[in-house]
């Protein structure tokens, strides 16, 4: 069991039923769904919140399901895609919170600690992401984060 940094015992049966088709109660078809993804994109969504206003807001279960693509591949083709994977992005936010949080209080350890954990994920997604999504020779480094995610 591969559990990172938590007491939890992980996610177990919180996956989505494997379908391949789209749900026959859904409205919207592929055309709809790319411009309601390129409008709230550029309303300043990111990918992940694009899909949960689409999934709560417009009925969408899984707009891999009905377009035939992910969020992340329409706004590639429509140019919008941002610069970093957003996973990445949040956790760079949090470490910076954290380092901030820290500056101000120095006995707290347990903070210290978890900032340790964020930023060995940070340092994983960097190595999954490296050549892909990040340049070659992109490399975390706490003080220019700060100035990445301003």
């Amino acid at each position: 069991m591969a559990r990172m940094h938590t007491r939890r015992r992980g996610k177990s049966a919180s996956r989505r039923p494997a379908r391949s088709t789209a749900s026959l109660w859904v409205q919207h078809s592929k055309e709809e769904i790319a411009a309601l993804v390129e409008s709230l994109a550029k309303s300043g969504r990111s990918a992940p919140e694009i899909g949960l206003i689409l999934r709560d807001q417009h009925g969408v279960p899984s707009v891999k399901s009905i377009a035939g693509k992910t969020v992340s591949k329409i706004l590639e083709e429509k140019g919008m895609a941002p610069k970093y994977p957003a996973d990445l992005l949040y956790l760079i936010k949090r470490a910076v919170r954290m380092r901030k949080h820290l500056s101000s209080s120095k006995k707290d350890t347990l903070n210290r600690t978890k900032l340790l954990h964020v930023e060995s994920k940070i340092r994983r997604l960097v190595k999954y992401y490296r050549g892909r999504k990040l340049p070659k020779d992109w490399t975390y480094n706490p003080e220019t984060a700060a100035l990445l995610v301003k």
